[in-house]
């Protein structure tokens, strides 16, 4: 067994009993027979069943209530292989044709040979009485099913793989796992089971792999790609990606030409040409913007504009709802119901959200079917208070279909079962990727009126793509940009500052008598300790937020001490520390305790929600999505599991769930898109020089309704300022839309 960390110990023993198990059969507490006493073991063990020999690495820990165990990171499990061992294993319920007093039948028989007989031999069992050769067999099967899950669990153990990937593996791989990824160890870094490249390499050169096989070269290039993806990027220049393969993979300029082309001849990799440039995309992200360009393209012709002048109609808007609509309001309205097919930004406090409720009201008076989407809960929630009309996140617009099977998402809203609207408004369309936006086209029909709204000034999605960007500059859909502000939002600091920084402007950073106060501050101590002070104590004594529901703490940046890694760690301590009955259940990078604040970092499409209404009425639902935040509502540490409170929506996490859950006291900026706080404090420390830009700081200032408190250095705040780069990320979308075909330039 291997281990990164060294300061893991090992015990080695016999299961005697099994206290729990959860319910994907990957985390239990079991008693562990270690020779001269019997050792509470929990953690990671897979499927363990009484009887099995184990081998665990970890650390002893001390329980208030349950008093020294033995918390497992990974283990090595196999059968046991003595006659009393063997029946205590029958006897545990492995197979369930097979009780107590049949094990102890079998075994009396067979004896240490039993468990050869079940895989092999099965008829042989017949010979015990009430056992036909039909139940002999389906004993047998049953009995190699957990074997082979077991065989997959001790292998990955010896590469620090843990239960979980383990798991994961076999429900996508099915019974034939191990064969398979002997074959084909690079398999493990498919999207659905998403083994690190490295791990993959490692057990590829155990197996005796060439470090030139097809095969490994196809994998390194393709986990180049999806790096790419998970940094934005939809498409990656053909030179970048020679220039990283070749000394990753330790190969030359010709094998990567060779093994490249055959990717392009198998569509597993495609070329697009910009000009004399090739960019490579993978099938999904070149499927997706094609998809777009395309549906796009064709919607465009069919959405002529009518000519139809509705200024009359504006004006009777204008005389019932007491409202002046400004000109390019005027506008935006006028388009939006003549031509059904429009792109609405703006930035805070230029009526984006009059604008839209004056659409919305006019297509339901011509007796339209209107659906409202956005990309997160909280934009989604935030749409419905601002309109009135039910909003709902793209994901639950399209639904989510359930599959046992760990492929790409799918939706059962699609081309052959579209939804039933006639007129489509989505916010918040900056963080729309193109794989979700691809989607959406798919699910609304080719004559479905389609209103984006976002502000481009705003950092681009989490996924892949820069769609709304794209968008408006290709010009395939009319774009309207609202850009005065309203005398009322002239009033806030926030708003005011906002439009300052997107014009370069430097703000007046002494004026406190706004919404918006800049605090300078030298160095991580003094700004860790103010922000500590904000959260605590200031700023709900001056205006009685609450710290979980009304501050939100954001940085630019994950790492570092102002990163919100070591922020959420700070602030816990202040906001939430142990004590007495509030326990905690401790991962990798966190411990979670009740009434932590916390966060979803990726869609999980398969977690179960209970909603309970005022009358006693419960919504069961699936998916906790990337974003969504929600408050710990139970910890327990013995079943390492956490009830967490999503708004609402009550969801029990396992300790692999919690792979991707983090503490949210602070979040980064990417993160707090799409949402609004009443108070919002930022941290601006020197020294984080690749986020040192305009959109990220105009991003983060827009979060705050009411109060937003910048703490940090000048000198960084107006260097993000003057930094007008815009985050650079490679796509095709904008060339697929004006027409360019692709192809590579003639010779």
């Amino acid at each position: 067994m291997q281990s990164n960390d060294k300061d893991l110990e090992k015990i080695t023993g016999e299961v005697d009993a099994v206290q729990y198990k959860s319910d994907d059969r990957t985390f239990a507490v079991t008693m562990i027979n270690i020779g001269d006493e019997l050792l509470k073991v929990v953690g990671q063990l897979g499927d363990v069943e009484e009887g099995e020999e184990i081998v665990c690495m970890g650390n002893y820990v001390d329980h208030a209530v349950y008093g020294r165990q033995f918390r497992c990171v990974y283990c090595e499990r196999s059968l046991p292989t003595s006659a009393a061992g063997i029946r205590k294993y029958l006897s545990g319920g492995v197979i369930e044709e097979i009780d107590r007093a049949l094990a102890k039948k079998i075994v009396k028989k067979f004896g240490e040979d039993t468990l050869e007989i079940l895989e092999n031999e099965p008829e042989k069992l017949t010979q015990i009485e009430g056992i036909d050769l039909k139940t002999a067999k389906k004993m047998s099967e049953k009995f190699c099913k957990a074997f082979t899950v077991r065989s997959l669990i001790s292998s990955f153990a010896r590469f620090s793989l843990s239960t979980s990937a383990a798991v994961r593996c076999w429900k996508c791989l099915g019974d034939d796992a191990e064969k398979i990824i002997n074959d084909n160890p690079y398999i493990l870094t498919s999207e659905a089971i998403d083994i690190p490249f490295q791990k993959a390499d490692e057990i590829a050169a155990e197996i005796g792999i060439p470090r030139t096989a097809e095969k490994r070269i196809h994998a390194g290039m393709t986990a180049i790609l999806r790096r790419a993806a998970n940094d934005g990027n939809t498409a990656y220049p053909l030179d970048a990606l020679r220039s990283e393969v070749c000394p990753f993979l330790g190969i030359d300029e010709i094998t990567f030409r060779k093994e490249l082309d055959q990717m392009v001849s198998d569509d597993e990799i495609y070329l697009f040409y910009k000009g004399h440039e090739a960019y490579a995309m993978t099938p999904e992200l070149f499927g997706a913007e094609n998809y777009i360009a395309r549906r796009l393209s064709i919607m465009s012709e069919l959405s002529y504009d009518t000519e139809v002048d509705f200024s009359e109609v504006i004006d009777l808007a204008e005389e019932e709802n007491g409202i002046e609509y400004e000109e390019t309001q005027r506008k935006a309205i006028n388009l939006a119901l003549s031509k059904g097919f429009l792109v609405l930004t703006g930035g805070p406090g230029t009526g984006k959200t009059t604008t839209l409720n004056a659409i919305l009201s006019l297509f339901e008076q011509q007796g339209l079917e209107v659906m409202l989407a956005a990309p997160t809960g909280r934009a989604a929630k935030r749409l419905s208070d601002l309109t009135g009309h039910e909003a709902k996140t793209i994901h639950r617009l399209l639904e989510v279909k359930a599959s046992d099977d760990l492929g790409p998402i799918s939706f059962v809203h699609n081309e052959n079962d579209q939804l039933g609207c006639e007129v489509l408004i989505i916010d918040e369309m900056s963080m729309v990727d193109s794989c979700l936006f691809a989607s959406v086209l798919k699910a609304i029909k080719i004559n479905c009126k389609l209103v984006l709204v976002g502000d481009s000034d705003q950092l681009p999605s989490v996924g892949a793509g820069n769609v709304l960007h794209d968008i408006i500059e290709s010009g395939v859909m009319p774009v309207v940009t609202l850009t005065e502000i309203f005398r009322q939002a002239q009033q806030s600091t926030i708003v005011t500052t906002a439009h300052k920084i997107v014009k370069g402007i430097q703000p007046d950073l002494a004026d406190r008598s706004g919404d918006f106060i800049f605090m300078q501050r030298n160095g991580y101590t003094e700004i860790n300790k103010l922000l500590v002070e904000l959260c605590k104590t200031r700023l709900p004594d001056a205006f009685g937020y609450d710290p979980l529901t009304d501050i939100q703490v954001i940085s630019p940046t994950r790492q570092g001490p102002c990163g919100t890694v070591e922020l959420n760690k700070l602030l816990q301590e202040e906001l939430n520390p142990p004590m007495a009955g509030r326990s905690g259940v401790k991962t990798k990078l966190f411990t979670f305790r009740k009434g932590d604040k916390v966060m979803q970092t990726r869609n999980d499409y398969d977690i179960l929600w209970k909603r309970t209404d005022e009358d006693g009425n419960v919504e069961e639902g699936t998916g906790i999505f990337n974003g969504d935040i929600g408050i710990v509502t139970q910890a327990n540490k013995i079943l390492m599991t956490l009830t967490i409170d999503f708004e609402g929506r009550e969801a029990v996490y396992t300790l692999e769930m919690m792979q991707n859950l983090e503490l949210a006291y602070a979040v980064t900026v990417h993160k707090s898109q799409g949402s609004e706080y009443d108070a919002v404090i930022m941290t601006i420390a020197d020294g984080f020089g690749r986020l040192s830009y305009r959109n990220l700081l105009y991003t983060g200032v827009t979060r705050a309704k009411k109060l937003l408190v910048v703490i940090g250095s000048i000198q960084q705040f107006r260097m993000m300022i003057q930094n007008d780069r815009k985050t650079l990320r490679y796509t095709c979308l904008k060339e697929m839309l004006t027409g360019s075909d692709g192809d590579p330039p003639a010779s």
